[in-house]
């Protein structure tokens, strides 16, 4: 079911998050599971990419391998989002250790992405706090108003091959290694920062002299790739899409931002596994503490949980083509096209 604009007004009359409170309570049970039926097949996966580096079979399984292990990987790092969102587990220190600890993997530092995508969550849609955590976006306006060198340098980081190529390489090996536009006021994030890296440091080290420095290059840079890749495309539909969501702060309202500037992403049932069911993702932002093995049971208890813009696998490839926000006719469009001569 899609959303239009007539019915935006009605639907966040309703207190929605009422809808979802009785979803929002954590099972210890299904959490430990999905660790199990995650983390050991992502192990078993990443060492037999790594046998396979090393045999005859030839560096074409390696590749083969990494695209059902990246899939695990994207699901680990939903798992790590939830306990950011303090939804995994009830108990707050469980979070607080599981999260960490899997941020060894994901190479996303625990308390530092918890902060930001925070910040994320408080201000999607806001055109007056674009801020860390979310991906920019300019107004047609603002694109306007740019240098040539500025409109340039906004088309290259929007264009496809930074966003899923140059971003998430950026992102994992850079960014969140060396955050400087962090406060330095921040200091339990740049603990967790450093921590983050420490440790990294130790398993690298450790795993270079067990297996061979070589054989980890060629085994968990394709997975990070393929996942960043898979993990920014994901984010990225779940708030371009023609009929987003941005507005003035003196407008801005978080029910409408939660269910008009976030889609419903309608993925094949085995897809939804592997991200997590992160597609729910209007869910995911009227409640945050609905744990992701309860957004799709969410989705369903209600109608009116469903009224969202939906996207599929075709439709959201659509999205790729949107790069700014016109304000006169509110929706999201391309570049402006070139006059000619």
């Amino acid at each position: 079911m899609e959303i239009n604009s007539a019915e935006t007004p009605q639907v966040t009359t309703v207190n929605l998050r009422q809808l979802l409170s009785k979803f929002a309570k954590p099972h210890l049970g299904r959490a430990i599971w999905q660790l199990i039926n995650t983390l050991i097949p992502f192990f078993m996966l990443w060492g037999l990419m790594a046998w396979s580096v090393v045999s005859e079979w030839g560096y074409g399984w390696t590749l083969l391998l990494a695209l059902p292990t990246a899939g695990l990987y994207v699901r680990i790092f939903i798992f790590q989002h939830d306990c950011g969102h303090g939804s995994f587990f009830a108990s707050e220190k469980a979070n607080h250790v599981v999260g960490a600890i899997l941020g060894l993997i994901t190479l996303f530092p625990y308390g530092y992405w918890k902060k930001t995508h925070a910040i994320h969550h408080g201000t999607s849609g806001n055109l007056d706090r674009r801020e860390i955590g979310d991906i920019e976006t300019l107004t047609v306006a603002e694109y306007q108003a740019r240098s040539w060198f500025g409109r340039f340098c906004y088309r290259f980081y929007r264009s496809t091959p930074v966003l899923l190529g140059i971003g998430p390489c950026y992102q994992f090996i850079i960014k969140h290694r060396f955050p400087f536009d962090m406060p330095f006021t921040w200091k339990k994030e740049w603990a967790s920062v450093l921590i983050n890296n420490f440790m990294l440091l130790i398993v690298a080290v450790a795993l270079g002299f067990w297996i061979g420095w070589h054989t980890v290059f060629m085994v968990h840079v394709p997975i990070v790739l393929i996942a960043g890749a898979l993990g920014v495309w994901l984010f990225y539909v779940q708030h371009t899409f023609e009929q987003a969501y941005w507005t003035r702060k003196e407008d801005w309202d978080a029910n409408k931002a939660a269910i008009a500037g976030s889609s419903f992403y309608d993925l094949p049932r085995v897809m939804h596994w592997f991200t997590g069911n992160i597609g729910y993702h209007h869910i995911h932002h009227l409640a945050s503490r609905v744990p992701n093995y309860r957004l799709r049971e969410a989705f369903e208890s209600s109608p009116l949980l469903q009224l969202a813009p939906r996207l599929t696998l075709w439709t959201s490839l659509k999205c790729a083509r949107l790069k700014l926000w016109d304000e006169e006719l509110q929706r999201m469009v391309g570049f402006p096209k070139r006059a000619r001569n």
